[in-house]
């Protein structure tokens, strides 16, 4: 139990269903989805609509999207992957000969083609209740009366906003300014986008006129892509993957996700007695810091569409050997990223109903505003997952015509005994996998709830070093560095999270990360 004198929130208790989010707008619509009739799936789909106006600079549809869903009076976890492909007319090739050793972060080059639309639109057909024009609604309301600008949004947006160019600063700036805290943001080209969409389904995004918009404005632009590009894009169902710690199973999307990275760390960890050590002291932070190296060198040498020796990246001798090339005392050098494509661009909603139905799932553009760019009438945000490929010859995840990226954005989901006891999810792009970790560390070694868990303060060693948080101490700061980490304070929070425990006497408890401006909600 927290200390009340001190700072912080309590998680949300309730019974009939929760949502969790990074903004209050959006779990408030959930809430109001479900006690409308809606079911997990609905509430979800509504607060992820109101998102991408709530945090442009994060998500939108022009995004990707993933998805894990445990359906009510089951305890099967099913999969959708709602990320895009590359377009047919995508040229590795072309982009070595212009210089380039990755793929550009900005600009058109790693435009790959939207697929959380199609994800959504499949989603409501499958598994929701009310129907596309119900659960559109309330976003379609945001985009036009306006959306107040948070403190954290403002802040990334801020920090975002030197990428627009174009188009995107006519949309996504006012007056050519970046919107200040309680300032009214508003997109009525997209609420025409949502309209079309709520009439026609994913036709209304991927044909007509706002496929045109799209296409026109990527080819304006240099481009390849084309209107047959966006009609063929499709979403697929998939078998998720999953590995054990210490009686908690934790379930993942399989690659092109990034999920088996943190399927692998905990294997790893499970070598080690992180239970008795401060659960934030610099033993913990130094081995998870050696374990996330390991694992993230794995994960690119072989995540990519399709997937290259998933099972040996899985299976226990792995990790083991991993394992044993830690030194207690001493830092490895940090893995080479794939790309540089690092960045911490995301949102997270998590929704469980009175019937128990659970959706864990995740939404970006990837870096802040994504590629910079949006399309000239409706102000689609283009995202630039293509800069997570890689442009050396011959890798697996080589960018290439039709192919998905190397994705960083994961869903979890938690089973104990058979049964599926938390959806959750933690943002901040590559430090995902270990932001996971740390996140089942902090319950199962540690007994923290998941709203400490959550709170708890993180750390990451990634290409730029070992970032920490303002949580750890100048002492164990002063160790790490000691050990051979290249410390710094990280510029801004490492990460969101949120959580929905599911209790086997009825109740749920929802957990909400105060680094974001969002909250868990319940009835």
């Amino acid at each position: 139990m927290r200390d009340f004198h001190l700072p912080g929130r309590s998680a949300v208790f309730a019974t009939n269903g929760v949502c969790a989010t990074s903004h209050p707008l959006a779990a408030k619509v959930a809430i109001d989805t479900l006690q409308a009739g809606g079911n997990a799936v609905d509430a979800a789909l509504a607060g992820a609509f109101v998102l991408g106006i709530a945090e442009p600079q994060m998500c939108g549809i022009g995004g990707d999207c993933f998805v894990l869903l445990k359906p009510a009076g089951s305890e099967e976890i099913l999969g959708l992957n709602g990320s895009g492909r590359s377009p047919a007319g995508y040229d590795a090739e072309a982009m070595r000969a212009k210089g380039h050793q990755t793929v550009p972060i900005r600009g058109i080059e790693p435009v790959t083609l939207p697929a959380a639309i199609d994800a959504f639109c499949r989603l409501s057909q499958d598994h929701g209740k009310l129907g596309l024009d119900r659960v559109l609604a309330p976003a379609i309301h945001y985009a036009e009366e306006g959306v107040p600008v948070a403190p954290r949004v403002a802040f990334d947006w801020a920090d975002d906003a030197p990428a627009l160019q174009g188009a995107a600063r006519d949309h996504y700036l006012i007056a050519g300014k970046v919107p200040t805290v309680g300032q009214i943001f508003r997109a009525p080209a997209q609420a025409e986008v949502l309209r079309c969409i709520a009439r026609a389904g994913r036709n209304g995004f991927y044909e007509g006129e706002v496929a045109e918009d799209m296409v026109s404005s990527l080819r304006a632009l240099g481009g390849s892509h084309t209107l047959d590009d966006f009609a063929a894009v499709t979403t697929d169902y998939t078998t998720p993957i999953h590995g054990p710690y210490k009686g908690v199973d934790l379930y993942e999307h399989p690659p092109n996700g990034q999920g088996a990275t943190a399927i692998l760390m905990l294997n790893i960890l499970s070598h080690f007695d992180l239970a008795a050590m401060e659960p934030f002291g610099t033993r913990r932070a130094h081995i998870e810091a050696e374990a996330a190296k390991l694992a993230y060198d794995a994960r690119n040498r072989f995540i990519a569409d399709p997937i290259s020796r998933l099972d040996h990246m899985l299976a226990p001798e792995t990790a083991a050997r991993l394992a044993a090339l830690i030194d207690p005392n001493r830092a490895l050098a940090a893995a080479k990223p794939l790309t540089e494509a690092v960045h911490k661009d995301t949102i997270y909603i998590t929704v469980v109903d009175r019937d128990r139905m659970a959706v864990s799932l995740i939404y970006s553009i990837f870096w802040g505003f994504g590629s910079g760019l949006a399309s000239t009438k409706f102000g689609i945000n283009f995202q630039n997952r293509g800069a997570g490929f890689t442009l050396e010859r011959g890798h697996p995840n080589e960018a290439g015509p039709g192919k998905r990226p190397m994705h960083t954005i994961i869903p979890g989901m938690l089973k104990q005994n058979g049964r599926v006891t938390m959806p959750f999810g933690v943002m901040g792009g590559a430090y995902q996998p270990c932001g996971h970790a740390r996140f089942v560390s902090n319950m199962v070694d540690y007994g923290l709830d998941p709203q400490e868990a959550i709170d708890a303060p993180r750390c990451f060693s990634g290409a730029e070093g070992m970032g920490v948080e303002r949580g750890y101490s100048e002492k164990v700061r002063a160790e790490l560095a000691a050990m051979g980490h290249e410390v710094s304070v990280a510029h801004e929070p490492i990460g969101g999270g949120q959580a929905i425990l599911i209790g086997q006497d009825g109740l749920l408890v929802g957990a909400s990360d105060p680094r974001k401006d969002g909250c868990a909600l319940g009835y």
